[in-house]
């Protein structure tokens, strides 16, 4: 792919504004599931297991369709897929937005399932998308500018969730325990679960106002072409995927990081409640974990490669992950909720380390490889759910502990020896 097509700095300006716009957006949509499983906990009278549904729908789209995806992609060319991407997300926070009024859960599953899928080809078009946008010698700026944009809307999507749906959230709490009739209680859920509603057809607007943005920008409509296909090649066998073993460990590992990344994002809201903390309090819990991870951002920027390499880096991240889920699970109260907002600080760099690391000489294979990667984002999926399922059964501090210390173990080892195998 040639960014020929981008021959002034002002194109290419263009290009990085445009592109930073729609890393803000999946940003804003992703790190809305904290709040939300709050909410769903409270709309539809949910346990915690059934809660953590949540981010079960919406990670296991980036499974079931990044092939699919790169599929479209190859039909479609690059920027008519992100606006392809943009208005599926459109149609599925309609979805979600309806099925939620009616109260009706696994319809509103089904929205954020639609919108996970929009997301993924919008996330499989756009990343690589950011590296042609000029000289390949800045690609790295333009990838950290990105992230960015990422992590700050992470930061204020809670905030925006938690004023326009979760305001008085304690109080509702106590109203609806205290509801006289059945009926009541009914219909002040009803109005709670309503709340969603505006905000959400208001997104799917801008969604689509934004999918015809970038349909007919001027941005270059490139197709997508295997990456990287004479680079180098590694393994016995390069014809065949299975010969990179390093890839799939890294395929392992980045399905554990987005695990513990999504556990201490979206769970840390339901893991203060099990100490008892206020629903007004933790609501916006996850912008915390947010901040820290754009802090952590930052300071990755400023440390790879002047002074770490980024497998070094990955290994320290993992190393501190390991201690602050240590000191997570020997305090209580406020105390173990910073630890866990702190492991977003550590979690930061983890993504931009372990995804060069696992695709390092794929050569004509690295579309595939890539693909694999993306659908190890079902961690995000399955490792909340585990929580739920095993806080069931053990003291939740321990349960944390349980699933978050051997993975920061596993992260360690590919950051220190795994990424070399061959």
């Amino acid at each position: 792919m040639s960014s020929a097509s981008l021959r002034t700095p002002a194109d290419q300006t263009g290009g990085v504004i445009a592109i930073g716009v729609l890393f803000f957006i999946f940003g804003f949509v992703t790190w809305l599931n904290g709040p939300l499983i709050t909410f769903v906990k409270l709309a539809f009278n949910l346990d915690d297991v059934n809660a953590f549904l949540v981010p079960m729908a919406f990670y296991l789209s980036y499974f079931f369709l990044a092939l699919p995806a790169s599929a479209i992609l190859r039909r479609t060319g690059m920027k008519q897929g992100m606006a392809i991407g943009l208005f599926v997300m459109a149609a599925g926070s309609i979805l979600f937005g309806e099925f939620t009024t009616m109260r009706q859960y696994s319809g509103t599953l089904a929205g954020l399932f639609v919108i996970g899928a929009g997301l993924s080809l919008l996330q499989t078009a756009s990343n690589p998308y950011v590296c042609i946008l000029g000289p390949h010698e800045t690609a790295a700026r333009r990838v950290a500018l990105m992230g960015i944009c990422h992590k700050f809307a992470g930061v204020i999507a809670p905030i925006f969730f938690a004023a326009l749906v979760l305001k008085g959230v304690d109080s509702f709490e106590a109203d609806v325990a205290s509801a006289p009739t059945a009926e009541a209680r009914e219909a002040m859920l009803d109005a709670f679960a309503a709340r969603v509603h505006a905000p959400y057809m208001l997104m799917a607007a801008l969604l689509a106002l934004l999918g015809l943005w970038i349909a007919r920008s001027k941005l270059p409509d490139l197709k997508a072409a295997p990456a990287d296909a004479d680079g180098p090649r590694s393994g016995p066998d390069a014809s065949s995927i299975f010969a990179f073993p390093h890839l799939w460990l890294g395929v392992l590992c980045l399905f554990l990081y987005v695990g513990v990344e999504v556990m201490a994002a979206d769970a840390i809201g339901l893991y203060g409640a099990g100490f008892g903390l206020p629903l007004d309090a933790t609501r916006l819990f996850t912008s915390y974990t947010l901040f820290a991870m754009l802090v952590g951002y930052v300071a990755g920027l400023l440390v790879i490669p002047r002074i770490f390499s980024q497998q070094t880096y990955l290994a320290i991240s993992a190393a501190l992950g390991i201690v602050l889920t240590i000191g997570a699970y020997l305090t209580t109260g406020y105390a173990s909720v910073a630890f866990i907002a702190a492991l977003g600080f550590a979690n930061a760099m983890m993504w931009p380390a372990i995804f060069p690391l696992a695709i390092r000489g794929l050569g004509s294979h690295t579309e595939t490889g890539s693909a694999l990667l993306i659908m190890a984002i079902c961690g995000g999926a399955l490792m909340p759910y585990a929580f739920g399922l095993l806080k069931e059964h053990v003291d939740f501090q321990l349960a944390y502990a349980l699933l978050a210390m051997p993975s920061y173990l596993y992260i360690f080892y590919f950051g220190a020896k795994g990424w070399r195998a061959e």
